[in-house]
């Protein structure tokens, strides 16, 4: 047994510390899912969730018409929807398995012991939410996946998911989404690139503050039933 478990064991109410190892693997699950390899051309570029995740090939339908990928264009209703779907899968295995491999190496504790000092005032969520949140910046379902197993497992309560939820869907996947279908605007931008993507960052935050900031007024309003108003 571990100096770290004996403590735990002596002291159950105190949680296990986490060990270098779980720094370690927290900073690097947060370089994967933050995207900084992701336009580079070199071999390091495996350690990047998009490059990993990898895209679906494209079908030269022969028409003079471009390609299209395997679900075609055009498509509508139920089946086009399954077909969606299905291709979010990947994205949310591979993160979700990220994340077991960095829960096992200590990582979720580290992210715990570092982040909620800046994630509680920041959003009144705990530091163990820190992955997610960083994953949320470059894919909603991974971000999502995250946040929904975080909560099976008692690590987050509601109200820290409610809170969470507004600050994820607001502007989702930023850096994805704005470089990608933002391009094609910044010709024609009258300040820098980073500008718009910083606003709406802020702008993240500040949506789910004020949703923090309501349910904090209705529960004062509403108080449980046998806590003292």
């Amino acid at each position: 047994m571990t100096p770290q478990q004996e403590e735990t064991a002596v002291n159950p109410l105190k949680p296990e510390r986490a060990g270098i190892k779980g720094y370690l693997a927290f900073f690097l699950t947060i370089i994967f899912f933050s995207g900084i390899f992701s336009a580079s051309d070199g071999w390091w570029r495996v350690f990047d969730f998009t490059v990993l995740n990898g895209s679906f090939g494209h079908i030269d339908n022969g028409i003079g018409q471009g390609s299209v990928t395997f679900r075609g264009s055009g498509g509508a209703g139920a089946k086009d929807g399954f077909l969606f779907a299905l291709e979010l899968a990947p994205s949310v295995i591979l993160s979700l398995g990220i994340i077991s491999v960095t829960d096992g190496l200590g990582g979720l504790r580290a992210a715990q012991q570092l982040m909620t000092p800046i994630l509680h005032p920041l959003l009144g969520i705990p530091g163990i939410c820190s992955l997610a949140l960083i994953a949320n910046l470059q894919n909603t379902d991974a971000a999502a996946g995250m946040t929904k197993e975080l909560a099976q497992e008692g690590e987050i309560t509601e109200r820290d998911k409610v809170i969470f939820a507004a600050y994820q869907t607001s502007g989702s996947a930023i850096i994805t989404n704005y470089f990608s279908s933002g391009a094609a605007v910044f010709a024609y931008l009258g300040t820098s690139v980073i500008v718009p993507l910083a606003v709406i960052l802020v702008f993240k935050f500040i949506g789910a503050n004020l949703l923090r900031i309501w349910i904090n007024f209705e529960e004062r309003r509403q108080p449980v039933q046998g806590e003292p108003s």
